[in-house]
């Protein structure tokens, strides 16, 4: 089929947004965080994204229910894929405001604008002006007739008249039936770092420890237990040679990879939840990864990197940045040897 874009409505009242071509099919939550909530590849007829068990919450039906803002976040969590901007993990106070757990460009609507809706390629521009801080922060999104790739280009740009701190991320989280025990990892980076203050209910690692990829002691980390093997842990990719890694279910044929300019995003967040965790908000009942292009680590909010790494982003008064994102669909039952900045896979 020819190239397509579309706004939509999900459920009763929420805006989104469809881009599709032949191979991929996207759907975009415009009115929650610009989240991509389905990413499916075509040919095998299956979304890759994870989806929480508690469904999707629509603002006027309760969302933002409680002045915590990790409560919020996770009520409001419908899986799929988010940014996490200016603020990434727990909530902090930076210049007089708090910044909401996981920041505040994933629970605000954004506006949407298509550029280029013609058979061969769409494009379109989401945006977002931030409230409680001087950010705005704008994506675009294009696919191609034929192409099994998503190009993704996005900016933040500070307009206070002051030096601006943030940190910034993407948060794509995979599930079944996509993600089983018959799942690969495959990356370039050659170090787990653990988190060093998240014990999880079933982690394998040792707090604040590094590990030479992808093996932790006898553990390989580059695949994925089956759901009956609980596993609850946190940690950071990091020591990029480029910046991508890949996802291969050597059942189904096909897999997910990722790339990106590891200069703007040099770590990856890699988290797992996989039947684990008791009470809230996943009850034991989630299986669901994700691995996470990152600015900056630890994923504590923005006042503790800046106090432990120093990894958070600084902007000056007026100045943008910009980062770079493939997403790449490719059909193997082995995995990836290498992903090259325009998308190109090598299969092992």
């Amino acid at each position: 089929m020819a190239c397509r874009a579309r706004e939509l409505t999900l459920g009763r009242t929420l805006r989104a947004l469809s881009l599709e071509n032949d191979l991929i099919s996207i759907t975009v939550v415009l009115d929650k965080g610009a989240d991509i909530y389905r990413l499916i590849y075509k040919p095998k007829r299956m979304d890759v994204m994870w989806k929480a068990p508690w469904g999707m919450k629509e603002a006027a039906r309760g969302f933002d229910s409680t002045g915590d803002s990790l409560t919020a976040w996770l009520e409001a969590y419908a899986g799929g894929w988010q940014v996490l901007f200016p603020n990434g993990g727990f909530a902090n106070t930076y210049k007089g405001v708090e910044l909401g757990y996981h920041g505040e460009a994933s629970m605000k609507a954004w506006d949407c604008e298509i550029l280029t809706d013609s058979t061969d390629s769409i494009e379109v521009k989401l945006a977002l002006r931030l409230s409680r801080s001087p950010f705005s922060i704008e994506r675009w999104m294009r696919l191609d007739a034929g192409s099994p790739i998503l190009r993704i280009r996005e900016r933040i740009s500070n307009h206070a008249g002051e030096l601006m701190d943030c940190m910034w991320s993407h948060h794509p989280a995979f599930g079944a039936p996509f993600l089983s025990e018959r799942c690969v990892i495959d990356t370039d980076a050659r170090i787990l770092q653990s988190d060093d203050s998240y014990e999880g209910a079933a982690n394998p690692l040792t707090l604040g420890a590094e590990y030479t990829w992808p093996r932790a002691g006898k553990l390989d980390l580059s695949t994925i237990p089956p759901p009956d093997q609980p596993r609850d842990l946190l940690g950071y990719l990091k020591n990029f040679e480029s910046g991508w890694y890949s996802i291969t279910n050597k059942a189904l044929g096909f897999g997910i990879g990722f790339t990106w300019d590891a200069d703007v995003f040099p770590y990856a967040w890699f988290w797992q939840e996989l039947n684990s965790s008791p009470g809230f908000p996943f009850y034991k009942c989630s299986y669901v990864i994700a691995i996470e292009p990152a600015s900056s680590i630890p994923g504590h909010g923005l006042s503790a990197v800046m106090e432990s790494t120093g990894s958070h982003l600084s902007l000056q008064p007026g100045e943008s940045r910009d980062i770079e994102m493939k997403v790449v669909f490719y059909e193997s039952s082995a995995g990836v040897e290498h992903i090259d900045d325009a998308g190109n896979v090598r299969l092992k």
